[in-house]
């Protein structure tokens, strides 16, 4: 894994990189894991390179007895073809998509019975309802697919050894084939690959056609890009002009009001904090009533509090515990399962503080370190390019998460952003989700304003379709981020503009563009047809 923390231990049988060397016991080693010394006693080299402490362990336990979690994030633009080349590398009828069974719910259950009853005119009591309820709620309703899950057999083996197969929903025209049975019944029999879509590899590979920089060259020690986690110096404003504290705005897994108001208590300042506060983030009950609190409180430090899976077994190894001890508890804790009373007991015995088994016994799911690191990499290099090469960024950013762009109220200057803004705070908590989305591409948009960047007015020859373009210093809307619009139609326009070159009047642009008249009107209102005449027909009388 790349990173940028020093590294003063080993992991269980650990082995020189040059020589494979694996005997440490005379360099005053505790339970096979405490090494002062970086240097191979062997060959001389050197054992670590900058990198994160992740035991290998971790994912398949010390004697192979863990199912492994693999988890491959590709660009969403690339998925489908991602998990047919799966059924190259593994053969022909050896990878089917993950089933899912859809259950019945409380309260749908509740509306069948209640229906039930009314339309025969039948009298029931409620308890009589609830009884029937409580017999249908989970059962089957319908059956549907993982949304990345591909689960792989083994040569020799046919998947009808395991469980039957089907198309999603029964529907025989549908040309996807996945596990009958759910496959949680079947993850301790068949592997289950995760190939899910992911932005960031889409967002990353963007930011690189622009800029022509590869991505993995971007140094994870970039004091400027570091700072952003804890001011908004680097970025050429102050906390007041963008109503943050942080610059973390779209930053992926930084960029939530959450995950900001964490940055202000923690003040990370290298990169192994923020993998910790990835952790933390993406635990439940790991970070409120929790770390916060021992944080808060100075009981605890970050670098000392429990943020991912990984650091409670490597911890218990360091204080003396036996390593298959240590990785048992991890598992147990990790799954939301507590302590045991004799793991307390052998916890408590290797002088592990009350405080860390009272912050054990209140989580209910951690992430495992491998996915924080390899999420808080692709963010760290998303974020370099924010501070270093602002206009690619913003351009990205817009073309693929903000859904919610729209030209109306963000095209137009700060003030008109800051007057959307008021209004939707106005809402309170009654604030759709879609206009919350809005909101924080709102800030986005203004962070952008305040950093002294502008807007083009949207063009019906040089907006693209769906891409902000970067011009003359300045952001061009696509087509598409006029609210209403809709991809299709801008897509149309798009390419009815590069075969045409100029439409000769407005009926010409609906016909090849294949537009009505509602979508001819929003054009109009961003001033899109300015000069272009409804008909080119001459007028013998005007």
């Amino acid at each position: 894994m790349l990173g940028i923390t020093e590294v003063n231990s080993l992991p269980p049988h650990y082995r020189c990189p040059n020589c494979q060397y694996s005997d440490f016991t005379d360099y005053g080693i505790k339970n096979g894991v405490d090494l002062p010394d970086k240097n191979c006693p062997k060959c001389g080299a050197k054992l670590f390179k900058d990198g994160m402490d992740i035991p290998f362990e971790t994912f398949l336990g010390f004697n192979g007895d863990k199912e492994p979690d693999i988890d491959l994030n590709f660009s969403g633009e690339y998925q489908g073809k991602i998990h047919k080349y799966a059924e190259v590398i593994f053969g022909k009828g050896k990878t089917f998509k993950a089933g899912t069974v859809g259950t019945m719910a409380e309260k749908t259950a509740f509306g069948y019975v209640k229906k039930y009853y009314e339309e025969r005119n039948i009298p029931i009591t409620n308890a009589e309802i609830s009884r029937l309820v409580e017999g249908v709620v989970g059962i089957k309703r319908t059956t549907g697919q993982h949304p990345g899950g591909i689960i792989v057999v083994p040569h020799g083996r046919e998947i009808y050894e395991f469980c039957p197969v089907q198309h999603p929903a029964d529907d025989p025209n549908s040309d996807i084939i996945t596990t009958h049975f759910d496959y949680h019944s079947i993850d301790k029999n068949l592997l289950k690959l995760d190939m899910l879509g992911h932005d960031d590899p889409t967002v990353i590979r963007m930011l690189q056609d622009l800029t022509g920089i590869d991505p993995k060259t971007i140094p994870l020690d970039d004091k400027e890009t570091m700072s952003i986690f804890t001011s908004t110096k680097a970025l050429g404003v102050t906390p007041e002009q963008i109503n943050s504290q942080v610059g973390s705005f779209g930053v992926p897994e930084f960029g939530t009001k959450f995950v900001r108001d964490m940055l202000v208590d923690t003040k990370p300042t290298t990169f192994e904090e923020l993998i910790r506060i990835s952790g933390l983030s993406h635990g439940t009950d790991v970070w409120l009533n929790n770390a916060q609190t021992l944080i808060q409180n100075n009981i605890a430090t970050l670098s000392e509090a429990i943020c991912t899976r990984d650091d409670i077994m490597i911890y218990l190894i360091k204080q003396g515990l036996p390593p298959d001890k240590a990785f048992k508890i991890m598992e147990s804790v990790r799954k939301g399962k507590g302590l045991k009373p004799d793991q307390e007991e052998i916890m408590r015995a290797n002088n592990v503080p009350e405080w860390y088994i009272e912050s054990c016994k209140k989580i209910k799911y951690m992430f495992p370190k491998a996915h924080a690191v390899a999420y808080v990499t692709m963010a760290f290099r998303i974020a370099w390019f924010k501070v270093h090469y602002p206009l690619a960024y913003y351009a990205t950013f817009f073309s693929i998460r903000a859904t919610e762009f729209d030209s109306e109220y963000m095209i137009y200057g700060k003030e008109k952003v800051k007057t959307k803004m008021k209004e939707l705070e106005g809402q309170g908590n009654n604030i759709s989700a879609k206009d919350k989305s809005m909101y924080t591409i709102l800030e986005l948009v203004l962070e952008m304003y305040e950093r002294g960047f502008e807007f083009l007015p949207i063009d019906l020859y040089k907006s693209h379709s769906t891409k902000f373009r970067i011009e003359d210093g300045k952001i061009r809307p696509p087509l598409s981020s006029i609210a209403g619009l809709g991809e299709v139609a801008a897509e149309g326009i798009y390419e009815a503009a590069k075969k045409e070159g100029k439409f000769m009047c407005i009926d010409d642009l609906q016909v090849k563009a294949k537009i009505g008249k509602s979508m001819v009107e929003l054009l109009g209102k961003f001033g899109c047809l300015d000069g272009m005449s409804q008909s080119n027909q001459i007028s013998l009388f005007g």
